[in-house]
């Protein structure tokens, strides 16, 4: 069965979600500048090949920032269209942006808050999964942390861990007892290459 033969299989059961930063553009800590927004190697070919299968291909993203007062709610918007531009220019394309705006601690409201879409909380995920009607047990959570793995956890889904961005020293967690991702990728197309050969086994 060739990869093009998965599409009905996976169009009815789930979804691929990939944190932004570290794991689809370089991590600059609090992006603030579109001028800093930068593909990381691959990574517009991994999505690619995930758009080629029609899978769906969702960001969900921790954007405290706001919150912080680094940044504002259109801010994160512009970027978004931005990334969404570099993608397609490289023949790639997100499906969905989802991020939450809150921190439990810092910032003024109506952004300081708990909240139920600050990864690892599975907000987001419902959230998409009630637009998109996708089943959560069948997706997979592609990130540079390891709250991107607990994130797949809470929803029974995989999630994966990617060793740009924050990825090697939340890899260092691990080993102290930390929460085990389903795979270690070095990027997001060595993450996507592992998902695609995981759907062939659930055939």
């Amino acid at each position: 069965m060739s990869k093009t033969d998965l599409y009905p299989r996976i169009k009815s059961r789930g979804a691929v979600f990939l944190d932004r930063d570290g794991t689809i553009i370089r991590e600059v800590n609090y992006l603030s500048r579109l001028a800093d927004i930068e593909l990381l190697p691959r990574a517009a070919a991994a999505i690619a090949e995930l758009n080629r299968l029609q899978v769906p291909v969702i960001l969900v993203s921790n954007q405290s920032g706001i919150a912080r007062g680094k940044f504002n709610l259109d801010f994160v918007d512009a970027a978004h269209r931005l990334l969404q531009e570099m993608l397609t220019r490289d023949g790639a394309h997100l499906d969905d942006f989802f991020f939450c705006p809150h921190h439990p601690t810092a910032g003024q409201a109506p952004f300081k808050k708990v909240c139920d879409c600050r990864k690892p909380e599975p907000g987001l995920l419902y959230a998409a999964a009630a637009r998109h009607q996708l089943e959560l047990t069948q997706s997979y959570v592609v990130g540079d942390k390891l709250l991107d793995i607990e994130l797949a956890r809470r929803v029974g889904g995989k999630g994966l861990l990617v060793e740009t961005g924050h990825g090697l020293r939340e890899k260092e967690k691990i080993s102290a007892g930390e929460i085990e991702p389903d795979f270690i990728a070095a990027d997001l197309y060595d993450a996507v290459n592992w998902i695609l050969t995981d759907l062939e086994k659930g055939k």
